[in-house]
């Protein structure tokens, strides 16, 4: 950081926020430096942020606040965002094109996609371990269906587990569209809940010719407890809204495409 000449309080705030947020961190003795004031002054104003919930303190800095998110059965999460999801959705249908084997993950916003994709005349393979996207599509000449079978996860509706992941491991999917509950650009991490999903996810990327993730933007902000991917593992996000610049510079940079 360079050293910056002398700025008003709510102007140091504002800058410390903009530093947070394009590099995830900050540490005291650095700000102190570049603000030209003491290291206690930075304390204080690391404090006044965290008490408006915009970053947490740790010890000799502070890191951007994220929240956890809060892991709920998929029955709950179907009626939540649907805009959103619908939003994303139909960026998923559109670059979908005829003849392309596909795979859809446990995903509420794929459960949509699914019922866009029973509504075309799209010929094109779907294979998923999602119980619900293969009701949706069982019906349709156009679609063949491929269900991935396993130990059924109630809580997903769907399989995951080693013998879905065997069976996942014996294809290559032109596409595959897959959920999460947050990712955390800073670090590179993208996250689930339940380590059996995870490991399946993870699974599913492998097989994966192009790995798009499937989310609504809020979810740059939220994280699971399981980590079971990287940016370096996945070719574009599909989210529903224009994401915050400091994010989408950091998603470039690696290599994400943004849809």
């Amino acid at each position: 950081m360079e050293r910056s000449s002398i700025v008003f309080p709510e102007e140091r705030l504002e800058e410390i926020l903009k530093i947070l947020k394009s590099e995830g961190k900050l540490k005291v003795k650095d700000l102190s430096i570049k603000f030209n004031v003491t290291e206690d002054c930075i304390r204080k104003d690391l404090k006044v942020l965290e008490n408006k919930g915009y970053l947490k303190r740790t010890y000799g800095g502070a890191v951007l606040f994220r929240e956890s998110a809060h892991e709920q059965d998929i029955v709950s999460r179907k009626d939540i965002d649907i805009s959103s999801k619908t939003i994303i959705a139909q960026k998923a249908f559109d670059i979908i094109e005829d003849r392309e084997t596909i795979f859809l993950d446990i995903s509420t916003t794929n459960i949509i996609l699914a019922k866009l994709l029973s509504e075309s005349s799209k010929n094109i393979t779907v294979v998923s371990n999602m119980l619900e996207v293969i009701n949706v599509l069982s019906n349709k000449n156009n679609i063949t269906a491929i269900c991935i079978g396993g130990i059924l996860n109630k809580n997903l509706n769907g399989f995951v587990g080693a013998a879905s992941i065997e069976l996942i491991s014996k294809y290559k999917f032109d596409k595959t569209f897959i959920g999460s509950c947050g990712i955390d650009v800073f670090d590179k991490s993208i996250t689930t809940f339940q380590i059996e999903d995870g490991i399946t996810k993870s699974s599913i990327i492998k097989a994966g010719k192009k790995n798009y993730i499937v989310m609504e933007k809020k979810k740059f902000y939220y994280d699971g407890n399981y980590k079971f991917a990287s940016l370096d593992d996945i070719d574009s996000i599909i989210t529903d809204e224009l994401i915050d610049d400091d994010i989408k510079n950091i998603l470039i940079e690696n290599g994400i495409e943004i849809i």
